[in-house]
């Protein structure tokens, strides 16, 4: 697993080995994450990225964030509650030398604290097939992490409409991923 794009551009990142205790952990591909931030720096809404308050939900091994801080954004909140993640988080972001541009939330991603400011990016890459991704959007919308304007990224494994208060905006399907891009309506 590595950083596709931007200024840490090939940086390879500390992932799950084999056998690990947190097999449960499923980092987004690499295909699947170029072709995710493709979408999101391709124009059709507007610039999510570049100088952007970042949330990434369910952050696993971060690697979602740190493309996002990799091509330009300002700053990201992960969020993840599991140690084997976390450990990983805080390794990923010392690799990337961007421990002032990040913070890690140690937390279930539907139980945030209120934000300090909100977020124009927000990534949620929850376990498949949980239901847990609505909630913690939810969450997030309710303790004000989501701006008025913000793009929000869900990974899953089933195509899921945006709940009520969002506005989908597309939806792509990779492999077994489905990715729903939405704003809030």
């Amino acid at each position: 697993m590595r950083i596709i794009g931007g200024q840490h551009r090939g940086l390879t990142l500390a992932a799950v080995g084999n056998g690990d205790a947190a097999a449960h952990l499923r980092p987004t591909s690499d295909r699947v994450r170029e072709s995710l931030f493709n979408v999101l720096q391709g124009g059709r809404f507007g610039d999510p990225i570049n100088g952007a308050q970042v949330l990434d939900l369910f952050a696993g091994t971060g690697a979602l964030g740190l493309e996002a801080l990799s091509r330009g954004a300002a700053h990201v909140t992960f969020v993840d509650n599991g140690k084997t993640a976390q450990r990983l988080i805080t390794e990923n972001i010392a690799k990337c030398r961007r421990v002032d541009d990040a913070a890690l939330l140690r937390t279930p991603a539907d139980r945030l604290p209120p934000a300090k400011s909100p977020c124009q990016l927000v990534f949620l890459d929850p376990p498949y097939g949980k239901g847990l991704g609505i909630a913690a959007i939810n969450a997030a919308q309710k303790q004000g992490w989501i701006a008025p304007d913000a793009v929000i990224v869900l990974e899953e494994s089933t195509a899921l409409p945006a709940p009520a208060g969002f506005t989908q905006l597309d939806q792509r399907r990779y492999g077994d991923t489905w990715i729903t891009f939405m704003r809030p309506a």
